[in-house]
């Protein structure tokens, strides 16, 4: 398992709930801790996600690193262990730390901890996304960009169909499909 993890990019995705009243000071210690983070070998990017009211009442701040040796190193470092310990009176509790890899990271649940459905179910929405936008961006796109060369044209579309995956396509397509990708899940938030 961990050969594998170290041939592709790692996810860690951590939650946690902050104390009322400390949003501010918790909001200074996260810019403090994700400048940090930056810092570190194979750091590939931060993103933070903040509470919305009705929806979801705990950050989610999510690090990127080229591969898990990397990550490793930031997750047991003695300045991650100095920041941790520096917020530790802001937050109601320790936090929940997730790893993933890959594609894993467009498939979870919004306000629940992210749980990733079978690969074989990763795979097959995926493969589908990618059929039905390719073929989209090949018939409306392509012949708008005839004349280019032909590496610059599958640079363009496959720039516009990452994208369009990431932030458009699989958040719909595995809310569409939750049903069927988390199915005990969704028999308990009933």
């Amino acid at each position: 398992m961990e050969m594998e993890q170290n041939d592709q990019s790692v996810t860690v995705v951590i939650t946690q709930v902050v104390k009322p009243g400390c949003e501010t000071a918790y909001e200074a210690w996260l810019k403090d801790i994700t400048s940090v983070s930056r810092t570190y070998l194979g750091h590939l990017g931060t993103n933070v996600i903040r509470p919305q009211l009705g929806v979801r009442n705990e950050y989610v701040i999510i690090f990127r690193f080229d591969d898990y040796k990397n990550l490793k190193m930031w997750m047991t470092s003695r300045d991650r262990e100095y920041w941790l310990n520096q917020g530790k009176h802001l937050v109601e509790s320790d936090p929940n730390v997730q790893q993933i890899c890959g594609l894993e990271a467009w498939f979870s649940l919004p306000g629940q901890p992210l749980k990733t459905p079978p690969r074989y179910k990763i795979a097959l929405l995926t493969w589908g996304a990618v059929y039905v936008l390719i073929n989209i961006l090949s018939t409306f796109l392509v012949p708008l960009l005839r004349g280019l060369p032909h590496l610059i044209i599958s640079l363009i579309v496959t720039i516009i169909m990452v994208v369009l995956l990431t932030y458009v396509v699989m958040p719909r397509v595995s809310r569409f499909f939750s049903w069927w990708l988390y199915p005990k899940s969704r028999k308990f938030s009933n």
